[in-house]
């Protein structure tokens, strides 16, 4: 299984820097079985049935883009330099590893100053990274970072333009509750107040897991035999209510729907062992590519994804290789919008 089995050509007029507003307005491309029928995402619940649940991924985005000087003592006083801080995770001791531009020019035992009062010392520096130890904890820190932070968007977005106070909305699920992703579940930005209430009027449920999704979604692939592809670990729950609704779901035979590629590979995980839901927590590093068997997941609901990237070989998986480059082929020609800002799909497996 090589890496260009999942290689497709892209425009780059093609790639969304803006979503669609309103949320709903964006266009869902619905595939089920070999039919694809182009549709907008306000039209969802004609394709759901009552009894279906939708799982969706309650966790925030944080503003993990921090814009800095780095402060060095000198005989001549102070020296200082720009830096550009991502967050990447929580470390023990409230510290956290970080991506830092220009990484050189920052020692071990220097600080970086993000606004008066917040700053953060760099405590260790290995394989790229550093980890940080902020100067203010808890609510503090949570405050100091709404107000100093930008929105993480994705490389792919940035280097087309910077995030602004739109992000701030943008960028975050209209249910997003426990803090601690620095990338958006992204197909999950298309629903707002109005679609939830007609989807709930159909008869669907729903169904809140976490999973705090990281930087690590946007590592190529960089092996040939994409078997030997090591995933990045995320943390995630599946709370026992939670495992206790999918169950029900499908016992009295509705579908289980995941919104979203992080939602999927979460109950996915927490059915690992015993091929049944069940309540979990931890860090899951679950690589989903053509052969994986699925033991929850009938149907997803996701955005489109990069060529080449484990996302496209998750999607594979559930579609098949074959048919997913047909769906892909036919997104291209017309012209649907691409990756985290663009259009949506609806994706349900048939004969």
């Amino acid at each position: 299984m090589k890496l260009s089995d999942f290689d497709f050509d892209l425009p780059e007029g093609l790639i969304a820097t803006r979503p669609a507003n309103p949320r709903s307005s964006a266009r869902l491309l619905v595939a089920e079985g070999a039919r694809i029928t182009d549709a907008v995402v306000r039209e969802l619940p004609d394709w759901l049935r009552p009894g279906d649940r939708l799982v969706l991924n309650d966790t925030r985005v944080i503003p993990a883009r921090l814009s800095g000087q780095r402060v060095r003592p000198g005989p001549d006083g102070e020296s200082r330099a720009g830096m550009e801080v991502t967050l990447l995770e929580p470390r023990p001791e409230g510290r956290w590893a970080a991506l830092i531009k220009p990484l050189r020019k920052l020692g071990v035992g220097e600080r970086i100053e993000f606004a008066p009062g917040f700053d953060a010392t760099c405590t260790a520096k290995a394989e790229g990274q550093a980890v940080l130890e902020f100067n203010l904890a808890g609510g503090d820190f949570d405050a100091a970072l709404e107000r100093a932070g930008a929105m993480p968007l994705p490389p792919y977005i940035e280097a087309r333009r910077k995030a602004d106070a739109r992000d701030r909305h943008d960028y975050q699920t209209v249910w997003a509750r426990r803090r601690g992703a620095v990338a958006a579940p992204t197909a999950s930005l298309h629903f707002d107040e109005e679609l939830l209430d007609r989807i709930a009027a159909k008869g669907v449920q729903f169904t809140h897991v976490t999973l705090h999704v990281g930087a690590g979604t946007f590592l190529p692939v960089k092996v040939d035999d994409v078997r030997q592809h090591r995933m990045h670990a995320e943390w995630g729950e599946v709370s026992a209510q939670a495992a206790s609704e999918i169950a029900a779901t499908r016992a009295s035979g509705g579908r289980i729907i995941p919104v979203g590629t992080t939602a999927l590979r979460l109950i996915e995980t927490a059915a690992r062992d015993s091929g049944a839901i069940a309540p979990w927590q931890g860090e899951t590093d679950i690589f989903i590519y053509p052969g994986f068997t699925f033991r929850v997941c009938d149907a997803l609901m996701t955005n489109f994804h990069l060529p080449r990237s484990t996302l496209m070989m998750l999607v594979s998986a559930l579609m098949g290789r074959e048919r997913i480059m047909r769906i892909y082929a036919h997104a291209v020609e017309e012209r649907y919008r691409f990756f985290s800002y663009g259009d949506a799909s609806l994706l349900i497996p048939g004969e």
